[in-house]
């Protein structure tokens, strides 16, 4: 993700970091969820599957000293098994944008968000995915949650959460 879009989402979502528990998936270098630490989240957890990136996320999470605070899986993104003990406040979900292109990908990437609301979230919790512009449309998120779509260039941050009193079936992604 590129910086300034970054800080475009982190001036967005604002004081909902603070105190927050983050999980992060494809988290590449762990730009997001490091961001979320810098900014008061009390633990993240990052997944990435790419092993190569896995080290240099390890690297950073050293390197920065919030290793007490973090934990790294390598391992599939959307295995809810990798995805640690609930509830979570914020999700980032940056997948590649093959996968968000392909129409099994796409499902796979949906299924596993409507799956966290139905499982790992905590109340009033906040989905933000990354994905190319054009790349989804608002109806093809879960049932009962309530979505905005900002744009940066050629890139999409959809923000994503049940609206009031709703409640999503988990289903396996």
């Amino acid at each position: 993700m590129l910086d300034r879009v970054r800080e475009a989402v982190f001036a967005t979502i604002g004081d909902r970091v603070e105190g927050a528990s983050v999980l992060d998936l494809f988290a590449g270098t762990g730009s997001l969820g490091l961001e979320a630490l810098s900014r008061g989240a009390v633990g993240a957890r990052f997944v990435e599957r790419d092993r190569a990136m896995a080290r240099v996320l390890e690297q950073n999470l050293t390197a920065l000293g919030v290793g007490d605070r973090a934990r790294l899986e390598v391992g599939d993104a959307l295995a809810p098994r990798r995805w640690g003990e609930p509830p979570h406040d914020l999700l980032f979900l940056d997948p590649p944008y093959p996968l968000v292109r392909e129409g099994p990908g796409r499902k796979r990437v949906l299924a596993a968000l409507g799956h966290w609301f139905g499982s790992f979230a905590g109340p009033g919790a906040l989905a933000l995915l990354h994905v190319p512009r054009y790349a989804l449309a608002a109806r093809e998120f879960p049932a009962g949650s309530s979505v905005e779509e900002r744009v940066y260039g050629t890139n999409a941050i959809w923000y994503v959460e049940l609206e009031q009193g709703e409640q999503v079936e988990p289903d396996a992604p």
